[in-house]
């Protein structure tokens, strides 16, 4: 297996994506790690770690796209980016999947445009799997696709209902639409038809759900469209780390307080995982006919060798093979 990592992509780059890639390369003798990016600065960061493995190689690229580029335009101008040489590999065949923290817009274009999508699928979304009170949910879309169709959304049920069984092991994920409340007449006319055709797939469908039941263990995948997706995942990520720095900031000011927290650690340790990106390393962009996992942008080296391992275990699980397979399978049903 040859797995890409974009060795200059990421708000870490070029240190963390690096290392995190050497450190996979080290647990997985199976994977060739192809560090896609210009040669002197990805040779510079091999040259500060203590070991270089024999699976780790350099993919040469001349150029890279900024967090704050504009996704079509960077890669219309810099057809010798990370992104663009990564990604037209895994199209040529020369590369079996693609790793990057970097411009999730770039990402998502080059991906779509470059590989193109699996056969049936209409568009494809970003699965962000979360680590909510010790059992995963994932999110889909999450940002690939805010002009949403309601057939999209079920769409999104099916592919992320494959991901779940073959990645995160879980056995019958139940699928919940995001709405502002239960009943199937509330919300917009997207939602409304959503909850209709997703009512007749083949999907262990319990109905609407809101936001706050993405963190109560009620479904295990969340269905909305991109720019919803978006806000509930940043405001999660952002209320679970101010509620840490909070705790963290009143500890401190009392010696009992410290005390308790000595007491505890294993708690605020369980709550802090809630928002580790690292856990998981990258959200995978199902739909595509090829195998793209994007990273946050502030990913360390844990993060992108987690990362690495996703990939892995997406060509080892040919979780695509078997989302293509319930894609054709929904479509000759009348269902997506």
């Amino acid at each position: 297996m040859r797995i890409v990592v974009d060795a200059v992509g990421g708000d870490r780059a070029p240190t963390e994506p690096v290392a995190g890639a050497v450190m996979a390369a080290e647990r997985f003798a199976d994977i060739e790690v192809l560090l896609a990016g210009p040669e002197g600065v990805v040779g510079a960061e091999l040259d500060k770690l203590d070991s270089r493995p024999g699976n780790v190689h350099v993919l040469p690229a001349s150029e890279s796209i900024g967090m704050d580029e504009a996704p079509i335009q960077a890669l219309r101008g810099k057809r010798d980016s990370s992104i663009a040489v990564g990604i037209g590999a895994v199209a040529r065949g020369e590369a079996d999947a693609f790793v990057s923290a970097g411009n999730t817009g770039a990402v998502v274009a080059a991906s779509t445009l470059g590989m193109g999508l699996i056969e049936g699928v209409q568009r494809p979304g970003i699965a962000v799997p979360m680590q909510v009170m010790g059992y995963p949910v994932i999110i889909i879309d999450a940002g690939a696709n805010i002009y949403c169709k309601p057939m999209h959304l079920v769409q999104y049920g099916i592919m992320a209902s494959v991901f779940a069984r073959d990645i995160l092991d879980i056995a019958d994920p139940r699928v919940g639409l995001l709405n502002v409340g239960e009943e199937d007449r509330k919300g917009t006319d997207l939602v409304r038809e959503g909850f209709a055709l997703l009512s007749k797939a083949r999907l262990n469908f319990i109905g609407n759900v809101e936001a706050g039941d993405a963190f109560t263990g009620t479904c295990d995948i969340v269905v909305c469209d991109g720019f919803a997706g978006n806000v509930l995942l940043k405001t999660a990520e952002g209320v679970v780390t101010r509620v840490m720095d909070f705790a963290g900031e009143e500890i401190r000011k009392k010696w009992r307080r410290k005390l308790g927290y000595l007491l505890c650690r294993d708690v605020f340790a369980a709550i802090k995982r809630c928002s580790d990106y690292a856990e998981y390393g990258g959200e995978p962009l199902l739909g595509v006919d090829g195998v793209t996992i994007i990273g946050h942008g502030r990913s360390d080296a844990r993060a992108m060798a987690s990362a690495v391992r996703e990939a892995r275990s997406f060509i080892q699980r040919k979780v695509n093979q078997k989302i293509g397979a319930s894609i054709r399978a929904a479509l000759t049903a009348g269902e997506a």
